[in-house]
């Protein structure tokens, strides 16, 4: 795997990629929304030849291969191997004509000209160099190639995704800020920010239209969710027991508004970006 991003490769290969194979059944249901907009995306389209970026472990992928003729071509890429793995065993079950790719999109030699749409579920915003990445996928594709990815819009917008580390934060002192210039969940949520970034990338005609979401998850698998996944989840893997309980305790409370019923509930704030390679 040819990486420069060696940051997001030590993360995803390691801890995170792996609560990201655990989860994968929770994940997968919980963003279920916004897959069926990318495959419904791709059939408007009628592209033969799709790309996924930050594919994790392929629900996007595989949604758009099953929608598709045998002659067409669904490739999925990722930076981290255990989902890439996942990806494979599930898409060998169902005997699914794609093809799923370790590798950090950023620097990845694809070949030149060959997608006719590039679509990414909350896959490109760990990229370190922004503009080179997206000038690297604009040649994989073709002339008139398009563009339909979905990201995060602010922290402020999108409280449910910060609950655990707002409750977290007294009890870890060593817990890190989010940093939205840095590769993470919010890194493209700045509307203007991602326009120049596309068009410094080579992509034109870039329009962000608002997604308000709502997402849903059994409330069952709440403790899962969030002693595993995202910041408090990495901080909590390496954790004491005595630590781990107060703070899933102050967490579990937070997320009570959330809980209805059976159900977690909260609305995702996003962008549906798109753009055209010219």
């Amino acid at each position: 795997m040819t990486t420069v991003n060696e940051d997001q490769a030590k993360l995803w290969n390691g801890s995170a990629g792996q609560a990201w194979v655990d989860g994968q059944q929770l994940l997968d249901g919980m963003f279920e929304p916004f897959e069926r907009l990318l495959v419904k995306e791709a059939q408007r389209q009628g592209s033969r030849r799709v790309l996924d970026v930050g594919c994790g472990s392929g629900a996007t992928t595989l949604a758009i291969a099953r929608g598709q003729g045998a002659d067409a071509q669904a490739v999925g890429v990722d930076i981290s191997q255990p989902l890439i793995t996942l990806a494979r065993q599930r898409s060998d079950r169902e005997r699914l004509a794609t093809q799923f790719i370790c590798a950090d999109a950023q620097t990845h030699g694809f070949e030149a000209a060959q997608f006719e749409l590039v679509v990414s579920r909350f896959g490109v915003m760990f990229f370190d160099d922004f503009v080179q990445a997206f000038s690297n996928l604009r040649r994989a594709c073709a002339r008139g190639a398009q563009w339909r990815a979905i990201t995060f819009r602010s922290p402020a917008e999108n409280p449910f995704m910060t609950t655990a580390e707002r409750a977290a934060a007294p009890l870890l002192p060593g817990l890190p800020p989010r940093r939205t210039d840095a590769p993470g969940q919010f890194a493209l949520a700045d509307r203007a920010r991602v326009m120049s970034l596309l068009e410094a990338g080579g992509w034109a005609d870039a329009v962000l239209e608002r997604l308000d979401v709502e997402c849903s998850f059994p409330a069952s698998a709440l403790d899962g969710y969030m002693s595993r996944l995202g910041p408090v989840g990495l901080y909590l893997a390496q954790a004491d027991e005595a630590t781990r309980t107060r703070v899933i305790g102050a967490v579990r409370a937070a997320f009570q508004q959330f809980v209805h019923g059976a159900d977690v509930r909260f609305t995702a704030a996003c962008w549906m970006v798109t753009a055209r390679n010219p």
